[in-house]
C-alpha cells in the first residue's frame, strides 16, 4: 500500500553544539529545524495539516501554533526512543497515503548537551529510562545506571558466541570518524580518529571505549512528507519512501530473558520493509545505521540481512563500510561523530545524498538508501528511500 505513494520533501537541521547553556529551548531548536524544512520544501506553515512530535521533547500543539498550522488534523507521538523518527516516518506515511493529513511534520531534537544528561535522568527519573521499571528495579540495583553498561551486554554476548573483536568494532569508529572530516556540520570535523588512538581510549564499561559510545549534543532536524502528486508541484527533488516498518523484541525492555539474545526490532522490521519495496539489501547504494555505540551497527547490519548472523564484525573491516567501500554507512559521520539528533539527522543525510547534495561525501550514482532507527532495549526501525 505504501510503496512509492509518498516522499521526503523538505530537511532542515540546526547547528549542532557541545557546549554548556546553547542558549536556546529544545522548543525552539526544533522549530527552527521546522521552519528550515518548510523553506526547503517551499511550503508554509499553513500548510502543514499533520504533526508528528518527538516524546518528552515537543507537542503537536505547540508547533502548530508557533508555525501557523491552522487546519492540524492528524497527530501523533510514537515512543520507541531512537527509532521514533523512522516509526514516525512510516506512520506519516500511513497518514497521508489514507488522506488523513497532505503534508506531515516531523521535528525532533534536544540539549543533549547542555540540559539534563542520559546518566543524570536515569537515576532521578523512573520514565526516562530504556526499559522503564524493569531496568529500575533490577538493572540499577547491580549498578547498571548508564546505557553503555546495558548495551555492553549485548556486545559481550555477541564477542563471545561469534568472535567479534574490540578491532571490529573500532572499525566502526574509525569509518564515522573518517566521513565527519567531509562533513564541516560534524561536532568531530577536525578530529582524526586512527585505530591505535582507538585501542588506547579509555575503558567504559567494558568491552565499550569512550569511542564507542555516541555524542551527547545539542541541536535539532525536522523532515516533511506528503503525496507523489503534491510533491511534484514543489520544487525540490522528491525522495520516494519505497518502503517502512517497525517493531520491537520480546520482551522489549528486558535484554537477558528473551529467547532470542540478538533478536531486536529490526529483525521483525527489515523484512516487511524490504518486501514492500521489493528489493534486497544488497540493492543499497548506502545505509544510515542507528549508532548509538559502535557494536549497534554491526549488529543492525545483521539483522537488517546485509549480511548473517555473526558476520557483521568481517563486514566493517577492511573499509567495507566507508565512502568507496561495498556498503557506505553513516556518510554523516553518525551519533559517533557528527551529532546525537535523536536519529533525525540519518534521515536528513540520506536525503542529502539521493538528491545528489552530499559535496566532498557524496556517494557515487546514489540511487537507493536504507535509513534505520534503534530505541530503548533493541526498538528497530526502518525506511527503504529512493531517488
Amino acid at each position: 500500500m505504501l510503496k512509492d505513494k509518498t516522499c521526503i520533501v523538505g530537511i532542515g537541521e540546526t547547528g549542532y553544539c557541545r557546549k554548556p547553556g546553547s542558549g536556546m529551548t529544545e522548543e525552539r531548536l526544533q522549530l527552527k529545524a521546522s521552519v528550515a524544512a518548510l523553506q526547503d520544501a517551499g511550503l508554509s506553515g499553513a500548510e502543514i495539516d499533520g504533526i508528528l512530535a518527538f516524546p518528552n521533547v515537543g507537542k503537536s500543539e505547540a508547533f502548530a501554533a508557533n508555525l501557523g498550522c491552522e487546519n492540524l488534523r492528524f497527530a501523533a507521538t510514537i515512543h520507541m526512543g531512537g527509532a521514533a523518527p523512522l516509526a514516525s516516518l512510516r506512520m506519516a506515511a500511513i497518514a497521508v497515503a489514507t488522506g488523513a493529513a497532505n503534508h506531515v511534520l516531523i521535528p525532533g531534537g534536544w540539549n543533549g548537551y547542555s540540559g539534563a544528561r542520559v546518566r543524570q535522568t536515569v537515576t532521578t527519573d523512573k520514565n526516562s529510562i530504556p526499559g522503564g521499571a524493569i531496568a529500575w528495579d533490577y538493572y540499577l540495583p547491580q549498578g547498571l545506571t548508564v546505557p553503555p553498561q546495558w548495551y555492553a551486554l549485548m556486545a559481550r554476548r555477541h564477542m563471545y558466541e561469534y568472535g567479534t573483536t574490540h578491532e571490529q568494532f573500532g572499525a566502526v569508529a574509525v569509518a564515522m570518524r573518517k566521513h565527519a572530516q567531509l562533513n564541516p556540520g560534524a561536532l568531530m570535523c577536525g578530529k582524526t580518529l586512527t585505530m591505535e588512538q582507538y585501542m588506547a581510549s579509555p575503558m567504559l564499561a567494558d568491552p565499550y571505549r569512550i569511542n564507542d559510545c555516541c555524542l551527547e549534543t545539542d541541536g535539532a532536524a525536522a523532515f516533511i512528507v506528503t503525496s507523489v502528486e503534491r510533491a511534484r508541484d514543489l520544487g525540490k527533488t522528491p525522495i520516494y519512501i519505497m518502503g517502512a516498518a517497525a517493531g520491537q523484541p520480546y520482551p522489549a525492555d528486558e535484554i537477558t530473558n528473551r529467547a532470542d539474545f540478538h533478536q531486536t526490532g529490526l529483525t521483525i522490521a527489515a523484512p516487511e520493509a524490504f518486501r514492500m519495496a521489493g528489493i534486497e539489501p544488497a540493492d543499497a547504494d548506502f545505509a544510515q545505521i542507528y549508532d548509538c555505540f559502535t557494536f549497534e551497527v554491526i549488529q543492525q547490519i545483521e539483522e537488517a540481512g546485509f549480511c548473517a548472523r555473526g558476520e557483521g564484525g568481517p563486514f566493517v573491516e577492511n573499509g567495507n563500510i566507508e565512502l568507496g567501500g561495498n556498503l557506505p554507512i553513516n556518510t554523516h559521520g553518525g551519533l559517533l561523530s557528527e551529532a546525537h539528533s535523536l536519529g533525525l539527522g540519518h534521515i536528513v543525510e540520506a536525503v542529502k545524498q539521493l538528491r545528489g547534495d552530499g559535496g566532498e561525501r557524496q556517494v557515487k550514482d546514489a540511487e537507493i538508501g536504507v535509513v534505520t532507527g534503534w530505541g530503548d532495549f533493541g526498538d528497530g526501525s526502518i525506511a527503504i528511500l529512493r531517488r
